[in-house]
């Protein structure tokens, strides 16, 4: 797929996320953020993984953590979206959902395979995807969005948070 999302395919905040995505095939994108990604990680120490940068941030863990959350739930939009089903979906708070994680109390390396984990499911659902699924339109966290949209979302805000590690985490 290498047609961006339009603005009518996605509303409220997510145009953030989309933004960040370069221009390029999606499927392509997302399946070398898995690599890049995966490789950078994966030569940060422990350490490095329970940083935080300021008092009642989230661990680098937690960030990590996040991005996997949000490509779950962004996934299973696009799911439900993708096959047809007009059904609103809700929005999710993501500070209610690290509360209820585990990701500090687990090895880097776990994280680590959650990521790639999630991120392979996602590459396989896209994978199957008909060409017209990528256009029908659903509602989620009160917002009209595409399958396709929600596929930018998810590789978006996986660029914004690699960003905020960057930047704030690895002094």
């Amino acid at each position: 797929m290498n047609i961006r999302p339009t603005s009518g395919e996605y509303g409220g905040d997510f145009g953030k996320y989309i933004n960040r995505v370069p221009d390029g095939n999606i499927f392509e994108i997302l399946t070398r953020q898995l690599s890049e990604n995966t490789e950078f990680l994966s030569g940060l120490t422990e350490t490095q993984a329970g940083h935080r940068y300021a008092p009642g941030k989230w661990s680098l863990k937690e960030v990590i953590g996040h991005v996997i959350d949000n490509e779950r739930i962004m996934a299973y939009r696009l799911l439900r979206i993708a096959r047809g089903d007009r059904t609103p979906l809700p929005g999710y708070d993501e500070n209610a959902l690290m509360e209820g994680s585990s990701f500090d109390e687990l090895p880097w390396s776990a994280v680590l395979e959650d990521y790639a984990a999630v991120r392979r499911a996602t590459l396989t659902l896209l994978e199957g995807l008909r060409e017209d699924a990528w256009s029908r339109l659903g509602v989620a966290n009160n917002a009209e969005l595409s399958a396709k949209a929600l596929a930018y979302i998810i590789a978006g805000h996986e660029i914004h948070h690699l960003g905020v590690i960057r930047e704030r985490y690895l002094d």
